[in-house]
């Protein structure tokens, strides 16, 4: 129980330093569009999520994958590419300062990295008779 309250702790911890730069990033030069990278980085993992579900059974061959899942690993794939490119696109056409892009692109793999981090620590292994 004290590993799974330190492991939520710290977690909590990097989430937070990941919000704090990202909202940095937007508030120290006055401009607020960083904060889109956030947005991004808390709705990368949903399809993942949501399709990971639709994965094959227990009669096929762990080797082979379903469509359903691919899908959304695709997705997901895609939201986080535009999660870190997002600001550097903003970044390149002066939109944003280029301090602003390192901090929202640090600060949003922080967001990313403590929900797979939460989500690996805390995954629960299905069984057939509970």
């Amino acid at each position: 129980m004290a590993a799974g309250l330190k492991t939520v702790i710290l977690l909590s911890f990097v989430l937070a330093v990941g919000f704090l730069l990202i909202i940095l990033s937007c508030a120290l030069w006055a401009n607020w569009l960083p904060l889109l990278v956030a947005l991004t980085f808390v709705l990368a993992p949903l399809p993942n999520a949501l399709f990971g579900r639709c994965s094959a059974d227990d009669f096929s061959a762990e080797y082979e994958s379903s469509g359903p899942a691919d899908v959304g690993r695709f997705l997901t794939s895609v939201i986080v590419v535009t999660g870190f490119a997002l600001p550097i696109v903003l970044a390149h056409s002066e939109v944003i300062r280029p301090a602003a892009c390192v901090m929202s692109i640090i600060g949003g793999g922080l967001v990313y990295g403590t929900i797979l981090a939460y989500s690996a620590a805390f995954r629960q292994e299905e069984s057939e008779f509970d």
